[in-house]
């Protein structure tokens, strides 16, 4: 069997930079250790199979404006093209504030000492997002290196599964990013996703009340980094747009 696949650096328009992630083009559905065995090949922290489920579909690129459905583990998301963009239609999962004294020891070992302006959660997701005080400046956000051992060892009762740092942005400096994030999933495997689009899900709708603003710009700030255009529709939806880069193709044997 030959199965086509592609490394893509997503939410960048440069290689080696962004989210990496390899996606394999399937004529037929696979055995589920299979694609357990060709993720752990790729390496990566996402491998995405797609498979044509409709044979009158047009992928081609005489047809990049139409929109097209993907069926997932997470329901139907929709994708299309927008001048060099790819646009992603996704939920929108506003957060919860709680106290900080009740996630207080995995807030310690994701940030320290730094000053900690507001802690939310996202039951939804399990998402907790940690906002740094407005007091920090970029370079704290950077800075940080929480152990993955530490915060797998922190009893959270099961309510976290995915930890989000965040800080306000610098609108008035070019490129004008609204806020900044980093995000660790050590609970999956992964000590820090390089460029996360289901956690701005959260994190749209956390800024989008604190900003006032529908339309925001937010950068990632891992060591490849990555920028995400964000835009809260009027159902309740959020579009989530970024350019990806292909950095290789082949063919996979198996």
């Amino acid at each position: 069997m030959e199965i086509p696949v592609f490394t893509v650096d997503a939410f960048t328009n440069l290689p080696f930079k962004g989210n990496p992630a390899a996606v394999c083009l399937l004529l037929h559905e696979l055995q589920d250790d299979m694609y357990q065995n060709i993720a752990a090949e790729m390496n990566l922290s996402e491998t995405a199979f797609i498979i044509r489920l409709n044979s009158k579909d047009d992928f081609s690129s005489e047809n990049v404006n139409s929109t097209v459905v993907f069926e997932t583990l997470s329901g139907e998301l929709y994708v299309r093209q927008q001048g060099e963009s790819i646009v992603m239609d996704f939920p929108l999962n506003k957060p919860t504030p709680v106290g900080l004294k009740e996630f207080k020891d995995i807030v310690k070992a994701a940030v320290g000492d730094q000053p900690v302006q507001e802690v939310c959660l996202c039951a939804t997701t399990k998402m907790l997002m940690v906002r740094l005080a407005d007091s920090c400046d970029r370079s704290v956000l950077t800075s940080l290196r929480p152990d993955p051992a530490v915060l797998l060892r922190v009893d959270t009762g099961g309510r976290v599964r995915c930890l989000l740092v965040t800080m306000i942005g610098d609108p008035g400096c070019q490129p004008g990013y609204d806020f900044y994030s980093r995000n660790f999933f050590p609970w999956f495997g992964v000590p820090e996703d390089p460029v996360t689009g289901s956690a701005h899900t959260v994190l749209a709708g956390y800024w989008s009340e604190k900003l006032g603003k529908k339309k925001m710009l937010a950068y990632q700030c891992s060591s490849r980094g990555g920028e995400l255009e964000l835009e809260l529709q009027d159902d309740g939806r959020l579009n989530i747009a970024g350019q990806a880069v292909t950095v290789l193709q082949g063919i996979l044997t198996l």
